[in-house]
């Protein structure tokens, strides 16, 4: 009795409630990780899938005979070696018979069996019929051979085998899925004939390294023909450790300006694709697509059509956005976890799956040789006492016809064992005709023969391996095809399009107004004052853009806050206030707005003086809080940006509040992302703090443009020039404006 064990006087056991559930759960999980989830390497089968191919080759149901319905098959099943739910069995049945779930399908089936769109759709098993495929060969060609052991059913009424003696490794052939207590496994399907090669391959050489045996086994090959896009090197990574991904993508080609999906990721549905475009289109996140269509038929199993809403449109670039947000690329898990030789279950790479399977493959082809030695030696003992009888038939004969039991007198007479003496009792008095004794003789002479060559192979393993190796390629040439899934490792990573590239391109006039609403309005024409606004609000700033483009707009204190144009309003109302998009600090109203193309170059000053020319993209903050841009000296003040139209030749006009202006190369500021910038003009410190001089106007000029200066009712045209009388070096104070324009309202741009 184990230290664990406890009875009473009554002899039933008692154990603390902490105990009993640990040994339970134990028992369990050990249950259902060998006896129900995890494939043995031997033969790549669950006990469920092997109980199932066993019982229809006892039904006969061979790949040449008739199919029978499914129902009978799983009554068997359940009724003497699985005693389960019927609906699980007749499910990985059913598993077993789709060829777009299995590579290399168990199980023929008669009826409705699923589909690719619905692999549940299948149709009840009183309903369906069913019979091996001619691969199941590969499992059941040597089972009455002596090759697997034989265990007791549930009920010890019958016999069936632990293993089924595969003449493949089937566990990489199909692959397996499963998950077990603290443990799962994922197998892909590969291809018979890469696989067979490299077992050839390391029969040939024990020593052959994973990177040799990964130039036969390239790769998973699922029963679909969608392309493998993960890199050479992550595959090896995979096969070396056991544990990866494997990524999937759609096949397609252009036809007649259409994107036409041609082949899908396993599992993976047409109608599930169609779901997820459509819901995208009726989001309107996929503007360029005008029309979706399934052709898929007979001929064509997978045929998706993408139409698109005009020439224009880039396939490719549309194409990735749909690899990169539907299910057109899949990534599946590897995790090559199954039950080895010694009954443990174990994650193992590539090689040692092979090699193991190899040892089991050896094992089995030597009890083969060794179960058909056994039945040629029992033969030629028998031939051996035949032979003997045919000197004396006569006194045979006589024995039998004399002797109440003639089978001692028969073994002593002729010095025979009880097995030839039974035999030749057994015999028909026709088979000891003369003719019959020459029969004899060819069949012991064959037989010998055939002991020799068994023997020889028994005694030789090299001899042994020649003959896996021959009986693999055979096997490979009966059961392979090419590889479904090709391989494309120089496949560009799939991105998908942001809402910018999304979102319709028209031309959108953005308008900021003084109290902080905003609206877009269509087109660049209309006139951004002469909107109506709201009592006590009025025309701040204005951009022009497209409505794909972003808008950035800065607050009181230079902070940066930015959307997409076509999220904004339209211009028909008044707008919405920015408070309710975006956060920013307590009292800083919005005092500026730009935007355009990510490269779009903008200058940005404070009435300190100081400035830098930044691009939108830099400006760009997808949060409420925006981000820090423009830093202000203390008592400084954000001025409204001005676009750069040419860096190389656009000039910069500021002027003080003192009527001061500077005239200077805009080449002469830095490009910056954020902070102070370098001073443009000359003014004191104290004087912007104390607000008595500061930058009352800013403007960037481009080359052959006139500046407007406007003064109160009057205004001052400047001519290119006109402007060069002010030009000076950055930083200095610039030159005083005719007398009555030194008090300056704003710069005006008139472009040529």
């Amino acid at each position: 009795m184990s230290e664990t064990e406890h009875y009473t006087a009554e002899g039933i056991e008692r154990l603390p409630l902490a105990e009993f559930t640990e040994r339970a759960y134990l028992d369990y999980s050990m249950y259902v990780i060998l006896d129900r989830a995890l494939p043995h390497i031997g033969d790549g089968l669950k006990p469920v899938q092997r109980r199932i191919v066993y019982a229809m080759s006892e039904l006969g149901l061979s790949a040449t005979s008739k199919h029978k319905k499914s129902a009978r098959t799983v009554g068997d099943v359940l009724g003497k070696f699985h005693p389960h739910g019927d609906t699980a069995c007749y499910e990985a049945m059913v598993l077993m018979a789709q060829d777009f779930s299995y590579r290399y399908p168990l199980i023929d089936g008669q009826g409705n069996w699923g589909s690719p769109d619905d692999p549940k759709s299948f149709a009840a098993m009183r309903y369906t019929e069913a019979r091996l495929t001619p691969y199941a060969r590969v499992l059941l060609r040597e089972l009455g051979q002596g090759t697997v052991e034989w265990v007791p059913n549930f009920d010890g009424t019958l016999k069936e085998p632990a293993l089924l003696p595969a003449r493949l490794p089937n566990v990489l052939l199909n692959g397996a899925t499963g998950i077990a207590v603290g443990m799962a496994t994922d197998i892909p399907p590969h291809n018979l004939r890469e696989v067979a090669s490299a077992c050839i391959r390391l029969l040939d050489s024990s020593r052959a390294t994973l990177e040799e045996l990964c130039e036969h086994v390239r790769g998973p090959d699922f029963p679909t023909e969608a392309e493998i896009i993960t890199p050479r090197e992550e595959l090896l990574k995979l096969y070396a450790s056991g544990r990866g991904s494997v990524r999937v993508r759609a096949r397609w080609e252009k036809e007649e300006g259409c994107a036409v999906i041609t082949a899908l990721p396993y599992q993976v549905s047409g109608a599930r694709i169609l779901e997820q475009i459509a819901g995208q289109m009726r989001a309107k996140k996929l503007p360029w697509i005008e029309d979706l269509r399934d052709e898929s038929d007979h001929e064509n199993p997978t045929r998706l059509v993408i139409v698109p809403r005009s020439n224009r449109v880039d396939l490719e670039r549309l194409m990735s956005h749909l690899f990169a947000t539907t299910d057109l690329e899949r990534s599946y898990r590897v995790n090559l976890n199954l039950i080895g030789l010694d009954g443990r279950p174990r994650v193992k790479n590539l090689k040692e799956i092979l090699q193991e399977w190899l040892r089991f493959r050896l094992a089995t082809v030597r009890r083969r040789l060794q179960h058909r030695l056994n039945q040629v030696l029992d033969r030629l003992h028998l031939l051996e006492g035949l032979l003997v009888v045919y000197l004396d038939l006569d006194e045979v004969i006589r024995i039998i016809r004399s002797e109440d039991e003639p089978k001692p007198v028969l073994m002593g007479r002729f010095d025979l064992t009880e097995v030839q003496a039974d035999y030749i009792l057994d015999t028909r008095l026709r088979q000891l005709a003369r003719l019959e004794e020459m029969k004899i003789r060819a069949e012991q002479e064959k037989l010998t023969k055939e002991r020799a060559d068994l023997e020889k192979l028994l005694g030789s393993e090299r001899r042994l391996k020649t003959l896996v190796k021959k009986e693999l390629a055979a096997d490979a040439d009966e059961f392979g095809d090419e590889r479904r899934s090709p391989l494309a490792e120089a496949a560009t990573p799939a991105e998908a399009m942001d809402e910018s590239e999304l979102a319709p391109s028209e031309p959108v006039t953005v308008v900021l107004s003084e109290k902080g609403w905003v609206r877009a309005a269509k087109g660049h024409e209309i006139d951004p004052a002469g909107l109506s606004y709201k009592a006590g609000d009025g025309y701040l700033a204005s951009v022009r853009l497209r409505s794909n483009q972003p808008v950035v707009f800065l607050d009181a204190t230079g902070r940066a806050y930015s959307l997409l144009a076509h999220t904004l309003p339209s211009a028909r109302g008044q707008g919405e206030p920015l408070t309710g998009r975006f956060s920013p600090p307590d009292g800083a109203g919005f005092v500026t707005v730009l935007g355009g193309e990510p490269g779009r170059r903008w200058l940005l000053a404070s009435d300190a003086g100081y400035g830098f020319v930044t691009q939108v993209k830099d400006l760009v903050a997808n949060k409420k809080g925006g981000k820090a841009v423009l830093t202000l000296p203390r008592g400084a003040r954000v001025l409204p940006a001005c676009p750069v139209v040419d860096a190389d030749t656009d000039r910069v006009v500021a002027v003080t509040s003192s009527g001061r202006m500077l005239v200077i190369p805009l080449n002469d500021l830095p490009r910056m992302a954020r902070g102070k910038g370098s001073r443009i003009l000359a003014i004191p410190g104290k004087k912007v703090e104390a607000r008595e001089e500061y930058l009352a106007a800013i403007a960037v000029v481009p080359e052959g443009a006139r500046l407007k200066l406007l003064s109160g009712k009057r205004h001052l045209n400047l001519k290119a020039a006109d402007l060069n009388a002010y030009e000076g070096e950055r930083g200095k104070r610039g030159n005083l404006l005719p007398r009555g324009f030194r008090k300056v309202d704003g710069l005006e741009v008139v472009l040529p």
